[in-house]
């Protein structure tokens, strides 16, 4: 019984004098982004305008319409507003209106 055909018997890198063996390396540069706390939930939470203010004098966290606790300290126009947030606030009002009282105020 005869051997299979040698599939690197045209190979130049298995010819006479040669190792046979090379490895090829393939270099690419991989960006991590900076992970921060939190950065798993980046989203913009609906909180009132004085709590804000009251977190930046104490430090105090503040909690968002969509429970969401925590302290302040990037630009919310960055991220993309929280789902849970906005369908709470638009609940809260139905209107649509800027939240400085009623449309049709009783006389």
């Amino acid at each position: 019984m005869s051997l299979p055909p040698d599939p690197f018997e045209n190979d130049p890198l298995y010819g006479p004098g040669q190792t046979g063996g090379s490895t090829a390396v393939i270099e690419r540069t991989e960006l991590s982004p900076v992970v921060e706390p939190g950065d798993s939930e980046r989203f913009s939470h609906y909180v009132r305008k004085e709590k804000i203010m009251e977190s930046a004098m104490t430090g105090d966290p503040v909690i968002a319409l969509c429970g969401k606790v925590w302290t302040p300290g990037r630009d919310p126009k960055k991220f993309p507003v929280c789902p849970d947030c906005k369908a709470i606030y638009e609940g809260l009002n139905p209107e649509g209106g800027k939240g400085k009282g009623p449309k049709n105020p009783k006389k």
